[in-house]
């Protein structure tokens, strides 16, 4: 970086944890060498929580979709898009960024624009193969674009293209010190720690799943649960517990995700973008349950790439039961080599990297070349 001031940078986009994680662990690499980041995004409270908790400033502009909405809704989407986007040109001239990163959402939109409009440089960053519609449209503006696969190269001109996977936060990728730290009790007297993450939002068909899977495993079989609900599910999720008396951890939503995933044998989740990249670099055995109204199909299409590798199982929504998924977790539960396999295959496609090549190529875009650890 050059001497006189470090780089600056925004990142824009969030509204779920899928847009919110990756451009999280984005900033985390461009603190790391230096650079002052602010995140614009979205008004949704676990956003402000979740960069609060890792000490970026956050500011919020007001936006809605219009897709599959009726013409009054998508007026007042339109008013709101309007005046998000006057605000964002306040936000941006303000700051005065050297680059604008924007990783998808509607929330990104207004941000980019005016970055544009302001003739700032301006990156993508795409989690899946297909770009939504907010970084469809970002993409054209924009003079990178960060790539989670290779076949998104068709849906972008080829010479912005740089694909180095989906970035995941450099505190989960120390999650397995957080079970070294931990008391080594002997493995025939340690519970088989099951990780139930059901996104940012819970997971409405794998909890009703768990909570039948209650009524098939006795309290005693040596099986305990870290429980991920979501707000909607959390009471009566906690209550089904309460009545199995088994050990669990129950919360609506946990922010330190890297000591969950240090202690998960396995882990039971959907198989969103940003949930296969955490999965796959710290490789952890998992059993996914692809949210099956996901666009095009894409959580399924990605779990089964993991299950031709032999890296994870996968469980439709249509077909769990409770007594599907007692069985499969007491099965792998009973063969730790079979998990160690999938635990080896799993990490074989993983790119831990992601985020620090993203964070290298960004700073030298905006004409920060070199590198600048902080502290």
């Amino acid at each position: 970086m050059t001497a006189a001031r470090p780089a600056r940078v925004i990142i824009t986009g969030g509204g779920t944890g899928g847009h919110l994680f990756p451009g999280l662990a984005v900033a985390e690499a461009l603190r790391e060498k230096g650079a002052e980041v602010m995140f614009v995004g979205s008004t949704r409270p676990f956003e402000k929580r979740v960069l609060d908790k890792a000490g970026f400033v956050h500011k919020a502009v007001s936006v809605e979709g219009f897709k599959g909405r009726g013409v009054w809704a998508k007026m007042k989407a339109a008013v709101k898009l309007v005046l998000g986007t006057l605000k964002a040109f306040f936000i941006v001239a303000g700051f005065s960024p050297d680059l604008v990163i924007g990783v998808g959402g509607y929330a990104s939109a207004p941000c980019v624009f005016a970055a544009f409009c302001l003739r700032k440089k301006i990156a993508v960053q795409e989690q899946n193969v297909a770009p939504g519609a907010a970084n469809k449209v970002a993409s054209r503006l924009a003079g990178r674009v960060y790539a989670t696969f290779d076949a998104s190269q068709a849906f972008f001109a080829a010479k912005k293209v740089r694909v180095y996977g989906n970035p995941v936060r450099l505190s989960l990728l120390t999650a397995d010190s957080a079970k070294e730290e931990q008391p080594a009790p002997d493995r025939e007297d340690k519970a088989f720690t099951v990780a139930i993450l059901g996104g940012s939002q819970g997971a409405h068909g794998i909890n009703l799943a768990v909570m039948d899977a209650l009524f098939h495993l006795r309290p005693d079989a040596g099986v305990r649960f870290i429980h991920q609900t979501g707000e909607a599910d959390e009471k009566e999720v906690r209550q089904a517990y309460r009545l199995w008396e088994g050990p669990a951890e129950v919360a609506p939503f946990f922010h330190d995700m890297d000591r969950i995933y240090g202690q998960a044998d396995l882990l039971v989740c959907r198989s969103g973008a940003t949930t296969l990249a955490e999965v796959t670099s710290l490789g952890k055995p998992a059993i996914f349950v692809p949210f099956p109204h996901a666009t095009d199909n894409h959580q399924e299409k990605n779990a089964r790439v993991l299950e031709a590798a032999g890296a994870a199982e996968v469980i439709l929504e249509k077909d769990i039961t409770g007594k599907i998924l007692t069985d499969r977790i007491l099965a792998l539960a009973a063969d730790p080599e079979a998990l160690s396999r999938m635990s080896e295959k799993c990490k074989a496609l993983g790119k831990p990297g992601a985020a620090l090549a993203i964070a290298q190529d960004a700073l030298e875009f905006a004409g920060f070349p070199g590198e600048r650890t902080a502290g």
